[in-house]
């Protein structure tokens, strides 16, 4: 009989709104427990909860009871209490889904075992474009193209609401998801009433920015879509026992420097540090200076920090945050309560737990900032971004050079909009975007900027006409306080009208420029910016004609939009000339803290969340009229666009594989540092002429309705041909060239990565691919696996990994590899002209140093060593079985 309280745990816990509710005492596990971080804690407390000593067993519970900083590291079985999910991942996640019951049926099984097991949350959110901007209506028109365009993906996600159970979806037009998750979703310490147990809430989402959560006190991470899947079934996550960095914060934020000053900072710390893989928990007396919203801005930026969680305890601002947005006294009473007693609840005397590691940041260091232009851990003080922009012009091609000639540097173009001409040059703002739920899950920021907008409007400046401005808050509260405060008007003078609820230009939703805007870019060949109070801004993922993007608080998104110039010194010269005839600096218009506060105090109240959360499931009427089938079995369409049975259970029987060597492999492509995902599976535009446009074409789809990627990852056959596509990508194969091209090895011929891969899979050849660091950074992008396993990819060996794409590899049987440390594609003067093996086999351990050969083509043999970057053995029977889901679905089949 199985035991599922080995440890005598389980106790009772008053509270007086609900009564005696049961809950697992990790004191009265071992009273030793109290030194360890919070992060793990949450960790124990699942395994202690859970323990059953089949999946989870004593020693996985006593190993993470006697965690030490510095002890050796060992995978476990973590259960979160719920997934979430956003449309761009969620898609393809229940298409998967769909076509794991079909392959149930066809293996003999019960098609219904497919069903999520666990608390599932979708919110539809990446959808929206920035079609129409700088007028009243642009909302209503974004959210009219965004039904047209999307209208057979949103049939499907009802479908999948009425077919799975525990599937709640969030419509569109209603906010952003991890935005919708910190204001209303997460419940702090969640309690089973069918159990009538209580828990801390914890999630994994198929979005990277799921950590946002870590600020309320709810650990989260994102994970794959794939291994999302899994844990919908009722899989656990498998994961090392992570090492955990703790931040220690002191003193408080100067005035006018804002929670974004001090996430773009402490990325850039975390990054130099090396936290990729560890937890980071942040402790000290600073904490109680900053907000919840504050400490979301931190941890949203989580994945850009490299670390898996940056995660706040809960303490007296989580429960005055939760008063504040709404939540039940019940359930604030309840977690205050069981918090305590758990050992869970941060007090500024109680003693610092143990860390791995300890960084330390004075919050009264922080400075205005800005990240850019290619990456967010580029910070730079906005003091020196104007100042450094034109040497940055003709640094060297890199990440952070243009590689212009001086010659270049005075060309300049005109704007012919709005009954004005302006003059563009190099360094023009032609994309301001409030967006994000990075900052406008932050009322003091968003405040801020309406703020600055007012001053802006009182002073009579305005906003040059080549400059796309834009609003997309993360959630309907934020429209509610930014109208009762009076503020919504002074932004919209400024063109900072209302576009949608949703990411928006954050994910590259940004939408075309006005066409005398792209002209002038075009012809006079200028480096132009964006800046954004986004969390990413890698090359190509804005817009394609903003080679330069910059990552800003929302008030210093409405300056430079003012400014219209990144090569601007906005801190010493004017933004513009008021109608008094003076020049406008940006000290004349920035408000003082104490100036937001008193806004907030007046117009932000928790009657505005519960209002607006109150039908939150609804959606608008567009949506109510979305009619479904209710058949247990997806009815397929041959002909679509956006909904395909994919290929992944194609010859799928329940019979044991065997690990084999790889060989004969040829390279797809060589990539050097700081390839992502939105390189190697692009979310945003689909160029014209590239394999997934000429697919369309063939489908009868015109250009004006292909739609993003993002938007058709459940088309295998759109995603495999968008694989590698982005414009910005550089494949050292094909040196020179930048986007879509590598070599068709034997004939020497340069074409599409797509098309090269087809050449190779009609050839019967296998493909490896070449990196150098921190491959497969950004986002929880799954396609950034499916699609090399569409294309014949069997193995990448890299430098370095994010990871959450070495997982997604692993999840899609793809052979993640790390060159040994110090060696690399370049010292072993590998040129990708090789034909490579891989010795490993079915005796394979994780972490095991393979054998790799490299066969040139005048016959030289290069043979290295590389590690195995399968790190646990339940990634070694994944791999084994062709990916998780196989694996899955093998044990829901038995």
């Amino acid at each position: 009989m199985i035991n599922h309280d080995p440890f005598g745990a389980h106790q009772q816990l008053k509270a007086d709104s609900i009564g005696s509710v049961s809950y697992y005492s990790l004191p009265r596990l071992n009273a030793n427990v109290s030194r360890l971080p919070h992060t793990i804690k949450i960790l124990l407390e699942s395994l202690l909860r859970n323990c059953d000593n089949d999946v989870i067993t004593q020693d996985h519970v006593l190993s993470v009871a006697n965690w030490q900083p510095q002890g050796s590291r060992y995978e476990i079985p973590f259960k979160p209490a719920r997934v979430i999910l956003q449309d761009f991942t969620g898609v393809p996640a229940l298409v998967d889904l769909a076509a794991m019951r079909d392959a149930m049926k066809q293996l003999g099984g019960d098609p219904k075992k497919i069903n999520p097991l666990i608390p599932c949350d979708l919110v539809i959110d990446h959808s929206v474009q920035v079609d129409y901007f700088g007028k009243a209506n642009a909302l209503l028109l974004n959210e009219t193209v965004e039904f047209e365009r999307n209208a057979e993906r949103y049939e499907f996600l009802k479908w999948g609401q009425s077919a799975f159970q525990n599937l709640r979806v969030v419509p569109p037009s209603t906010g952003i998801v991890h935005q919708v998750n910190l204001e209303y979703l997460a419940q702090v310490v969640f309690h089973n009433k069918d159990k009538n147990v209580c828990y801390p809430d914890s999630c994994v989402g198929t979005d990277s920015h799921t950590p946002m959560i870590n600020g309320l006190g709810v650990l989260g991470w994102g994970v794959g879509g794939i291994e999302a899947e899994a844990v919908m079934l009722d899989q656990p996550v498998y994961m090392l026992v992570p090492d955990v960095v703790g931040i220690k914060l002191t003193g408080e934020l100067p005035p006018g420097v804002t929670a974004t000053d001090l996430v773009l900072r402490i990325t850039e710390l975390c990054r130099n540090f090396g936290v990729v893989g560890k937890f980071i928990e942040f402790y000290g007396s600073g904490l109680t200076n900053l907000s919840i919203p504050d400490r979301a801005t931190l941890s949203n930026m989580a994945p850009e920090q490299g670390s898996t969680v940056s995660f706040f305890p809960i303490d007296d601002e989580t429960l005055s945050y939760m008063r504040f947005t709404g939540r039940h006294a019940d359930l604030i009473d309840l977690t205050e309560r069981y918090a305590k007693e758990q050992g869970l609840f941060r007090t500024d005397t109680a003693p610092d737990p143990e860390f791995t590691q300890v960084m330390e940041v004075d919050l009264g260091s922080i400075e205005p900032s800005l990240a850019g232009p290619k990456r967010p851990q580029d910070r730079i003080a906005l003091s020196e971004v104007g100042p450094t922009y034109r040497q940055m012009l003709i640094e060297p091609t890199g990440i952070k050079g243009m590689g212009l000639f001086e010659h270049d540097l005075e060309r300049s173009g005109i704007v012919s909009r709005n009954n004005a001409d302006e003059k563009i040059t190099h360094g023009a703002v032609v994309i301001a975007a409030i967006t994000s739920c990075t900052n406008t899950s932050n009322p003091s920021v968003m405040l801020a900027a309406g703020l600055v907008a007012k001053k802006a409007v009182e002073r009579g400046l305005k906003v040059k006409n080549y400059v796309k401005t834009s609003l997309a808050p993360g959630s309907l509260v934020v429209t509610e306080y930014l109208k009762q405060s009076g503020l919504l008007g002074f932004l919209e003078q400024l063109g900072f009208y209302l576009v949608g609820y949703g990411c928006t230009t954050c994910i590259g939703n940004s939408g075309p420029l006005d066409e005398s805007v792209e002209k002038a870019i075009v012809d006079n060949d200028l480096v132009v910016s964006a800046v954004l109070s986004g969390n990413r801004n890698f090359e190509g993922r804005v817009h394609p004609l903003t080679k330069t993007n910059y990552l800003a608080s929302p008030p210093l998104v409405v300056a430079y939009a003012l400014a219209g110039s990144t090569a601007l010194d906005i801190t010493r010269e004017p933004l513009g000339v008021g109608k008094d005839g003076k020049p406008v600096y940006l000290k004349d218009i920035w408000p003082t803290p104490w100036e937001v506060a008193e806004v907030m105090r007046q117009f932000v109240t928790p009657e505005m969340f519960r209002e607006r959360y109150a039908d939150v499931f609804t959606g608008t009427k567009t949506w109510q009229k979305v009619e479904v089938s209710g058949t247990e079995l997806y009815e397929w369409n041959e002909n679509s666009t956006y909904i395909r049975n994919p290929p992944f259970f194609e010859g799928m029987t329940t019979d044991r594989q065997e690990i084999q060597p790889l060989t004969g492999m040829q390279v797809l492509a060589l990539f050097g540092d700081s390839v992502t995902t939105d390189h190697i599976s692009p979310a945003g535009q689909i160029a014209p002429g590239s394999p997934a446009a000429l697919y369309l074409l063939e489908k009868g789809i015109e250009q004006k309705d292909w739609n993003s990627y993002g938007s058709r990852r459940g088309n295998d056959q759109v995603m495999s041909r968008g694989t590698f596509a982005n414009i910005r990508i550089h494949n050292l194969l094909v040196p020179g060239i930048e986007g879509n091209a590598t070599v068709y090895h034997p004939t020497g011929e340069q074409m599409t990565f797509f098309d090269a891969a087809m050449k190779y899979k009609e050839a019967g050849i296998p493909l490896c691919i070449l990196a150098g660091k921190e491959y497969g950074s950004g986002s929880s992008r799954d396609w950034a696996a499916k699609g090399p396993f569409m294309q014949g990819v069997k193995a990448v060996i890299a430098e370095s990994y994010e990871r959450i794409h070495r997982s997604n590899l692993i999840g899609m049987g793809i052979l993640p590899l790390q060159f040994i440390d110090g060696e690399s594609a370049k010292s072993l003067k590998l040129t990708g002209k090789e034909t490579f093996a891989i010795d490993i086999s079915d005796a394979s351990v994780p972490q095991q140093v393979v054998k790799v050969s490299a066969t040139a083509p005048d016959g030289t043999v290069t043979a290295f060593k590389a590690v195995s970057r399968i790190d646990t053995p339940i990634e070694i029977q994944y791999y084994r079985d062709g990916g998780i889901l196989r694996t899955v679905l093998k044990k829901l089949v038995d």
